[in-house]
């Protein structure tokens, strides 16, 4: 079933084509994400669809009787209201079926006959279909799911993080047909963000979403919509898919491209001779020319330049933590906390929102006093820190002179540099965009542009707060390229688990009231020692639970069993093969589990079914027990 269809849809700013005749679809159940470079329009896109802006050209057609949501970038509330105000005038689909089945049992307590009873029942009907009769709780449920525990707070006090996740919850409550989601994984946690990828990829609504988050989009997502150069191109498949198609598309492209140089290279002699297009022959030649030459320079990106940061030299004596701690209040957020850095480290930090991540960076930076505790910093380290608020821009700017301010050649390595214009080539920044004013950037450039201030200045000690944050994927991509070979340490608080599990050697896990873990490993790492450990404590409970049950069995008043029968003979040798199969298919997968690979796909499914082995071998392994008694 046609849910959405696009037709020939278009839109510009002045020059700026954003998309050109693009076309395409969407079917129930479909679950899509839409992939591009920052400022080529997803979010323009996104916002005509939901009717928040107008196409230049084009149309689209909605199913009609479907219900829908939209999930903004930068949502916007009125600032005065409370959440619970919010929550009460809000134009919600099952709001309005609560109204109106109030309104049908109060026509009906005034005057009881069939019409009131017609709506009474009809509404009652609509409560079932909505699943409104405990929409209250799910409101609570939803709230507390994301953190908003204060209901009766004011919108402007909020921080931009709490009202994307207040918009998200408004967004699903009603749980509509079909969602538009623009980066809905900003400002979650990974908990958050693992809830709300089970959610969605087990619900029957139709999706279409802008995500950079790569592991999301992959559990999520059954088709991918590509973005480049104003035309659109469809997968019909996860994110793994897409990566291998699109290399042969680009492949298939860039031979063209070659082609097109050699033609230009071929003709261009004919061309100097300054031909005359007197005959329809040579006059089709000078247009193949032209045709060909414009194609010649449409390549992509530019990926044989790889760029090292020369990074101040770093000393013996880098950063050394002792006994650190930070409260606000009765709220704790750092105890006692130590740990010596050591050179080249690369350390992810995880945990809930409101742990005191941030916190701890502040503290290193110098930006925030500790309350105890002493921190002593190298004399030769620099620090680049990437915070949540340092956007900030003169609007009236041009892109490159916001780096050549900073710097007029970035060192790249030994004895040698490029220029300010290559680096930004480099992170995607083209030339023709490098002359434009800042005020023309889409939050994902601004992002990507505050990133690049952090790194020009060759800092020996990076620290990144949230980095991937509105970055479209070709970004992240280069991003994880350029901090594998960075040869200074960083300090990552990150939720994208992609870029976490290729580049961190080990995790600080924020665990709440002050408590910070050391785990050596990767998230994925950390995941399935997680995953392994709550089996291991479901298999105890349910031995000792056995256990119990098997000592509190009434004792059997007939004559005691003295030996077994022949069936139960057979049995006891069964289960030592059994046994011995299970113990040595459980060894296979605990040594693929160690062997280093990045394969997350098949790490998940050996997890899970260790989890299955252990189970299996506990129940064979206590009838087997019970049977040896009698031998």
């Amino acid at each position: 079933m046609n849910y959405l269809s696009v037709e020939n849809l278009s839109k510009n700013y002045g020059e700026l084509v954003l998309f050109d005749n693009i076309s395409f679809g969407l079917s129930k159940g479909d679950k899509v994400a839409l992939i591009a470079k920052n400022g080529t329009g997803k979010s323009s896109l996104l916002k005509i669809l939901t009717g928040n802006d107008s196409a230049d050209g084009g149309a689209f057609v909605i199913r009609n009787g479907l219900t829908s949501a939209y999930l903004a970038q930068q949502p916007e509330f009125d600032g005065e209201s409370t959440i619970a105000e919010l929550l009460q005038s809000t134009h919600s689909k099952t709001l309005e079926i609560i109204r109106e089945y109030e309104n049908a049992i109060e026509a009906q307590t005034a005057i009881y006959n069939k019409q009131t009873q017609n709506a009474v029942d009809k509404a009652s009907a609509q409560m079932d279909f909505y699943d409104a009769w405990n929409y209250e709780e799910r409101v609570k449920q939803m709230l507390g799911r994301f953190a908003i525990n204060e209901i009766n707070k004011k919108i402007k006090t909020l921080s931009g993080g709490q009202k994307k996740r207040l918009a998200l919850v408004f967004t699903l409550l009603d749980k509509p047909d079909l969602l538009f989601l623009d980066e809905p994984t900003n400002h979650l946690d990974i908990k958050m963000i693992e809830w709300l990828e089970n959610y969605l990829s087990t619900s029957s609504t139709t999706l279409l979403m802008v995500t950079h988050d790569r592991y999301f989009l992959d559990k999520v997502c059954n088709n991918i919509l590509e973005m480049s150069k104003g035309n659109i191109h469809l997968y019909k498949g996860n994110y793994s898919y897409f990566l291998e198609k699109k290399a042969e598309r680009e492949s298939a492209e860039q031979m063209a491209i070659d082609n097109s140089k050699n033609y230009v290279r071929n003709e261009l002699d004919w061309m100097r001779r300054m031909p005359k297009a007197r005959t329809t022959k040579s006059k089709a030649r000078i247009d193949s020319f032209y045709k060909a030459e414009e194609h010649s320079q449409s390549g992509v990106h530019d990926k044989s330049l790889k760029i090292q940061i020369q990074a101040k030299r770093v000393g013996g004596k880098i950063l050394e933590l002792e006994n650190v701690s930070k409260s606000f209040g009765s709220n704790v957020l750092i105890s006692d906390f130590n740990y010596l850095f050591k050179r080249g480290e690369k350390i992810g930090i995880i945990g809930p929102n409101g742990v005191g991540k941030t916190t701890l960076l502040n503290i290193i930076t110098g930006s925030l006093q500790s309350d105890s505790g002493n921190i002593t910093t190298g004399e030769t380290i620099t620090y680049g820190y990437y915070s949540q608020e340092g956007l900030k821009f003169d609007p009236n700017k041009k892109v490159i002179d916001i780096l050549t301010d900073i710097a007029e050649i970035v060192k790249v390595g030994k004895n040698k540099t490029i220029t300010v214009s290559q680096f930004l080539n480099y992170f995607l920044f083209e030339p023709k965009v490098q002359k434009n004013y800042v005020s023309t950037l889409s939050g994902g450039e601004l992002r990507r542009l505050y990133l690049l201030t952090i790194l020009i200045k060759n800092p020996n000690f990076l620290i990144l707060d949230e980095p991937t944050n509105d970055l479209d994927i070709d970004t992240l991509n280069i991003l994880e390229e350029f901090l594998s070979s960075f040869q200074g340490c960083v300090l990552l608080v990150s939720h994208d688990r992609y870029l976490m599990d290729r580049l961190v050697d080990h995790i600080f896990l924020f665990k709440g009231e002050g408590k910070i873990k050391d785990f050596y490993g990767n998230y994925t790492e950390y995941r399935l020692a997680q995953e392994a450990e709550l089996k291991k404590q479901r298999t105890l409970q349910s031995s000792l639970k056995k256990q119990e049950q098997k000592e509190t069995k009434k004792p059997i008043k007939d004559k005691p069993k003295t030996k077994l029968t022949y069936n139960e003979t057979q049995e006891h040798k069964q289960l030592e093969k059994e046994i011995e199969e299970l113990e040595k298919e459980k060894s296979e997968l605990e040594e693929f589990l160690n062997s280093g690979t990045q394969d997350y796909e098949k790490l998940e499914k050996a997890s899970a079914r260790i989890g299955t082995l252990i189970e299996s071998l506990d129940d064979k392994t206590l009838r087997w027990m019970e049977l040896e008694e009698y031998l």
